[in-house]
């Protein structure tokens, strides 16, 4: 299977003041600027923000005070919905997702096998409201990047009656030999 790089499919716009949406935590870094006077101190915080309903977004918010860095970390988060397609409380079919170096592998699983997955990947499963899925995190453990690479691989999903529908819609392009 090809790693996907880029989203698919147009990207539309989620009112989140219509959703309940939680907000999890999934990293905070402390991160320092060395300066003439000596070292400035700041708080650098990514958030999941979801529904549990199929809308899932991730933000990062940087700021000299933690509250703040989480607090700016989930405007972001909210302004970056989108919509995760599901079948039942599982995924359509399998993908795998490239983002900088971190790589995420889903996998529809059965009802009743839950979200074996780790960290961040964990995190933002969780807040889309997939209940049963595979998941293996390949190549790099940055949370940003693994968190980045799910949204991508959730964003990428496609039901797959919608897919043939599609193509079916789709005219054929037939090329003719004009034995030329």
């Amino acid at each position: 299977m090809k790693p996907v790089t880029k989203l698919i499919g147009e990207k539309t716009k989620i009112d989140a003041s219509e959703l309940e949406l939680t907000e999890k935590l999934v990293a905070l870094n402390r991160v320092t600027k060395v300066v003439k006077g000596g070292k400035k101190l700041h708080f650098r915080a990514l958030v999941v923000v979801g529904d549990g309903n199929g809308h899932v977004g991730a933000g990062l918010g940087k700021a000299r005070e933690v509250p703040e860095a989480i607090r700016k970390a989930g405007v972001a988060a909210r302004k970056e919905l989108i919509k995760v397609q599901m079948s039942g409380t599982t995924i359509p079919h399998e993908m795998l997702a490239k983002f900088g170096a971190a790589k995420v592998l889903l996998k529809p699983a059965v009802p009743g096998t839950g979200v074996i997955a780790g960290g961040s990947v964990r995190s933002v499963l969780e807040a889309a409201g997939v209940k049963d899925v595979l998941t293996k995190s390949l190549g790099s453990s940055n949370p940003i990047n693994t968190v980045r690479a799910t949204l991508l691989a959730l964003a990428n999903l496609r039901n797959p009656e919608e897919a043939v529908a599609k193509r079916k819609a789709e005219p054929e392009v037939q090329e003719i030999d004009t034995g030329g």
